[in-house]
């Protein structure tokens, strides 16, 4: 039996995995990601050994594997906040549909590939106010394409009718699941091309969850979605595709019905029905 271990290293006794798939193809269609060969390291330490994937346009990508396995940290490569931490650095490409992902202005990058963090993180500010942060920084000024673009927001988010009549109220008075939905309204307003969502329900109840699920769900019919999840049930009712990790290698990956009901490895088999992790 496989068991989660926190390792200082990866160990050289995991198995190999199983292809990934073309790290340029994706079976659906258009990639809008293309990561290859990704090697990740903080200081001395690998937590990502050569990944490489493709990740569908206007498709949902769910990531799943016990902590501390690589998850998150594939998620921060993808619009480069790992860039932070000032030991870590990256080998490998990524590729934001032909543009190199690694080598672009990170700005743009973190325009066109937004991410929301499993902690909800209003900004000190009215609800208003936080949805328009990124319109503001990108030079928007004019208030009347402001409230249009705030307004537009909050609906894609499905927030909307729930804060219309107090967006001059500060963000804090909301409750979890709003503010994480606020804080996607946040994202979305500059209309990122991905979105990529590191356990964003996890601290919420149920009914939040499910809003944020079907929120998601309509999402991916304008911008593509990876989202990192621990929740196996949650996995399976929205996403596409599914990549399992483990020890910082990329497992598997394929459509989720397959992951979920036939995967090629034990180890998935083995996380999915609960022998470990």
């Amino acid at each position: 039996m496989l068991m989660a271990i926190d390792m200082p290293a990866l160990r050289p006794d995991v198995s190999p995995r199983a292809p990934a798939g073309d790290s340029g193809h994706h079976p659906d269609g258009r990639p809008k990601i293309r990561v290859s060969q990704i090697h990740f390291y903080y200081g001395s330490f690998q937590a990502l050994d050569d990944v490489s994937l493709a990740i569908g346009a206007n498709r949902i990508t769910a990531l799943i594997g016990p902590s501390g396995c690589g998850k998150s940290t594939f998620l921060r490569v993808l619009n480069r906040m790992y860039e932070t931490v000032r030991s870590a650095r990256v080998e490998g490409s990524v590729f934001l549909d032909d543009q190199d992902a690694l080598a672009m202005d990170v700005t743009e990058l973190r325009r066109r590939v937004g991410m929301v963090f499993q902690k909800p993180n209003p900004f000190p500010k009215s609800i208003f106010d936080n949805v328009a942060y990124g319109l503001k920084v990108n030079g928007l000024r004019n208030r009347a394409r402001l409230r249009e673009a705030v307004e537009r927001s909050l609906r894609r988010a499905a927030l909307w009718e729930e804060v219309k009549g107090k967006l001059h109220d500060s963000a804090y008075a909301l409750s979890g699941g709003q503010q994480q939905r606020l804080c996607i309204a946040r994202a979305l307003a500059v209309d990122p091309e991905v979105l990529l969502l590191d356990e964003p329900s996890s601290a919420l109840d149920p009914i939040a969850t499910g809003k944020i699920e079907e929120l998601l769900f309509h999402l991916k019919q304008s911008c593509t979605i990876v989202i990192v999840t621990h929740n196996m049930q949650q996995a399976a009712r929205i996403a596409d595709d599914t990549g399992f990790f483990l020890m910082g290698r990329l497992i598997e990956f394929d459509k989720a019905r397959v992951i979920f009901k036939t995967p090629a490895r034990k180890e998935t088999e083995d996380y999915i029905t609960g022998r470990f992790g």
